[in-house]
C-alpha cells in the first residue's frame, strides 16, 4: 500500500508539518502527523463494514499549540505525573517544569507532543518511522536522548507502536500514546456504555492531586475492578475517594504481563457499533482515563465539541511518579542501554 503525504501547516517556528495516511487492504486508515507524532484519525469498519473515525482530535495544526488534552500524541520524556516537578538521579536533583499544579505532567511545558519529529515512510511495511533528538537538559531531563517511534498499520486492523530510545546519560523515560477512543465514532456522544476489561488485579491509588501514594491496592470489592467486562458508566459516579479525586477514572492499573512480549492489557467492546478494541503491551501499567476533564471549550473535528466522557484513553506506561517509589518498576534508562517497548491497538468486530 502507498503512504500518502500532505501538508498540515506550519509550526510556531515556521517549519512545515505533514500528515501521513496509512491504509490497509480492508480500507482501515490512519492519519498521523509528524507534529507530536499525533494520530489524527483512525477509520475502522463496524459490524456492517461501515468506516467511522474512532479517535477524538482536532483537524487544524494551530489547535495543538496550546496545552490541550494531548489528543492522539506521543507523550514524553515522561508520561503522566512526577511529584513536585523534580527527581533525584545519581545524587543529582533535576528540576522540571510545573505544568500541573506543583507537579510535572506529560513531559513538561513542551513535551514530545509539541515537537516536530523527522518522518520516514516505510511503504513495504505500511509504517511511519518518527525520530527525535531530545537534547541534554530539555525540560530539565538529563542526557541526549535519541528516540524512534514507529507506527505500523497491519492487515489484521491493528496499529502497532514500537518505541525505541538510547541516551548518553542515565535518564528517565516513559513513552506512551494518548489517543482518545470512541468506538461508536468520534462524534457519537459518550463512552459510558462501552464495556471495558483490564487485565489487572490491582491499581495504584492516588492522592487528591492524582499522584500515586505508593500503595498497590487490590481492585476487589471496589469500583476499580475491571477484571470482567463492565460498562464504564456503571460505577463512575460512586462516592469512592479515588473517583472523587479524579472526577472519574484516571488511574494506573498494575498489569498481569511479563514485559517480554506484547500481552493483552485491556479490551473494549462497543455493542452499538460492534467494534472491539484490544490493547497489547510490554509495559507494566496502563492508565485508563475516561475523558473526565473534556469540557467542550474548543471546536474539534467535524465541528464537534467534545464533552466529558466523549472518549477513553488506554495509555500503556511505567507507573506515574515511579522514580519516587522504589518498589514500582523503574523508569530509569541507563546510558547506552536501549529502551524498547511495543503497544498494539487491535480492532475487530463482535
Amino acid at each position: 500500500m502507498s503512504i500518502e503525504k500532505k501538508a498540515f501547516g506550519k509550526t510556531l517556528e515556521g517549519n512545515e508539518a505533514y500528515i501521513y495516511t496509512l491504509t490497509n487492504s480492508n480500507g482501515m486508515s490512519a492519519d498521523i502527523t509528524n507534529f507530536g507524532g499525533i494520530i489524527l484519525s483512525l477509520k475502522v469498519p463496524d459490524k456492517e463494514g461501515k468506516l467511522d473515525d474512532v479517535v477524538l482530535n482536532y483537524n487544524k495544526l494551530e489547535m495543538f499549540f496550546n496545552r490541550g488534552p494531548y489528543f492522539g500524541a506521543i507523550i514524553g520524556r515522561y508520561a503522566n505525573r512526577i511529584e513536585n516537578a523534580s527527581f533525584e538521579l545519581n545524587g543529582i536533583k533535576h528540576e522540571l517544569y510545573k505544568n500541573d499544579g506543583e507537579n510535572t505532567l506529560h513531559g513538561g511545558l513542551k513535551g514530545f507532543d509539541k515537537v516536530l519529529w523527522d518522518a520516514k515512510p516505510i511503504e513495504e511495511k505500511n509504517a511511519l518511522e518518527l525520530t527525535y533528538l531530545s537534547t541534554d537538559g530539555e525540560e530539565g531531563f538529563p542526557g541526549n536522548l535519541s528516540v524512534k517511534v514507529t507506527y505500523t498499520l497491519t492487515e489484521d486492523n491493528a496499529v502497532k507502536i514500537d518505541y525505541n530510545a538510547v541516551s548518553d546519560k542515565d535518564t528517565l523515560i516513559n513513552l506512551t500514546n494518548h489517543s482518545y477512543f470512541n468506538l461508536s465514532g468520534h462524534a457519537s456522544g459518550n463512552i459510558l456504555k462501552h464495556k471495558v476489561m483490564i487485565n489487572a488485579d490491582s491499581f495504584t491509588p492516588n492522592d487528591e492531586y492524582s499522584i500515586p501514594t505508593g500503595e498497590i491496592m487490590s481492585v476487589k470489592g471496589t469500583p476499580m475492578d475491571f477484571t470482567e467486562f463492565k460498562e464504564v458508566g456503571i460505577d463512575i459516579k460512586e462516592e469512592y475517594d479515588q473517583l472523587v479525586y479524579g472526577h472519574g477514572y484516571d488511574h494506573n492499573w498494575v498489569l498481569k504481563v511479563s514485559g517480554k512480549t506484547p500481552e493483552k492489557a485491556a479490551e473494549v467492546i462497543d455493542e452499538n457499533s460492534g467494534r472491539v478494541l484490544e490493547v497489547y503491551t510490554t509495559k507494566p501499567g496502563i492508565q485508563f482515563y475516561a475523558g473526565n476533564y473534556l469540557d467542550d471549550s474548543e471546536i474539534a473535528k467535524d465541528g464537534i465539541k467534545y464533552r466529558n466522557f466523549s472518549g477513553l484513553c488506554l495509555e500503556t506506561q511505567y507507573f506515574p511518579n515511579s522514580i519516587k517509589h522504589k518498589h514500582f518498576p523503574s523508569p530509569i534508562l541507563k546510558a547506552g542501554e536501549e529502551y524498547k517497548h511495543t503497544t498494539i491497538y487491535k480492532f475487530s468486530n463482535l
